[in-house]
């Protein structure tokens, strides 16, 4: 399997990218999937992770099929 590589504070400009926008994009879902499989992630994007799931599951952010969000 190859090994994946995340630009530094990924997780953070989903992070924000999603609060701004109230949606998260198939890019932001293909992240989060691989930090998720890094098995060297740190605490605080795991935190973030959470939050994020956490947000979807009550209803404030939306999931949309697009690749990504225009502004």
């Amino acid at each position: 399997m190859p090994q994946v590589n995340l630009l530094p504070g990924a997780i953070s400009e989903i992070l924000a990218t999603v609060t701004d926008t109230h949606n998260i994009t198939k890019a932001d879902r293909y992240g989060l999937l691989a930090a998720l499989l890094d098995e060297s992630i740190p605490s605080e994007d795991l935190s973030a992770i959470d939050r994020l799931l956490y947000s979807l599951r009550r209803g404030r952010i939306q999931m949309t099929n697009e690749l990504s969000v225009v502004m």
